[in-house]
C-alpha cells in the first residue's frame, strides 16, 4: 500500500487478539522509532518495549483513566526523553511514536497511542512515577506516552476523505 493509503488506513485499535508479536515485526517497528527525525539529530529519545503481561497490566494502571486497554496488548512501547538534555523531547518523541505506529499498520497490526505525560492518578502519583517504578527507568527521564501494540480483534474503517477538515487548512495567511 502506498503512503496516502497508509494514512488513511491507520486507525487507533485499543482491542487485540491473543496472538504475539513476531521478533521481526518488534524489530521493523523499532527501526521505524529510531529512524524517526530529531532536533538536530540528536536522537535522545529512549525507548523501553514492555511484553511481561504483568508489566503491562501495571502499566495499564500508571493514570486513572484511559490506559486500561494496554493488559490485553501483546506489547507495548514507551516513549521517554530527558528534558534536560533536549527542549525537543516531546516533539522528537511524538515524531518516533507515530513513526512506530505507521510501521504497525503497514504490518497489518494495531496500535494506540497512551499519553502519559502530564497524566496520573487521582491521589496525585504521577504516571511518571508510577512508570518509573515499574520499569525501574532512571529520574532524569519523562515519559511521553505508553503505545499499545497487537494483531487487531476490531475492524475500524478507514478514515473518511469526505470529514476531513479542509477549512482547517490556511495558505499563505491565515
Amino acid at each position: 500500500m502506498d503512503f496516502k493509503e497508509l494514512a488513511q488506513m491507520r486507525r487507533s485499535h485499543r482491542k487485540f487478539t491473543e496472538e504475539e508479536i513476531s521478533a521481526e515485526e518488534v524489530q521493523l517497528i523499532m527501526r521505524a522509532a529510531l529512524m524517526a527525525p530529531t532536533s538536530k539529530s540528536q536522537r535522545a529519545w529512549q525507548f523501553v518495549v514492555v511484553d511481561d503481561k504483568m508489566d503491562l497490566e501495571k502499566l495499564s494502571d500508571a493514570k486513572d483513566l484511559g490506559g486500561q486497554f494496554i493488559k490485553g496488548a501483546a506489547m507495548a512501547v514507551v516513549v521517554l526523553g530527558d528534558p534536560m538534555q533536549n527542549d525537543c523531547w516531546v516533539e522528537d518523541g511524538a515524531i518516533a511514536a507515530i513513526s512506530m505506529q505507521y510501521q504497525a499498520e503497514d504490518l497489518g497490526l494495531g496500535s494506540c497511542w497512551v499519553q502519559m505525560r502530564g497524566r496520573g492518578l487521582s491521589d496525585g502519583t504521577t504516571a511518571d512515577e508510577v512508570i518509573r517504578g515499574i520499569l525501574d527507568i532512571p529520574e532524569n527521564l519523562s515519559c511521553l506516552c505508553v503505545v499499545a501494540f497487537g494483531h487487531k480483534a476490531d475492524e475500524r474503517k478507514p478514515q473518511n476523505e469526505d470529514k476531513l477538515k479542509w477549512e482547517n487548512v490556511h495558505v499563505a495567511k491565515y
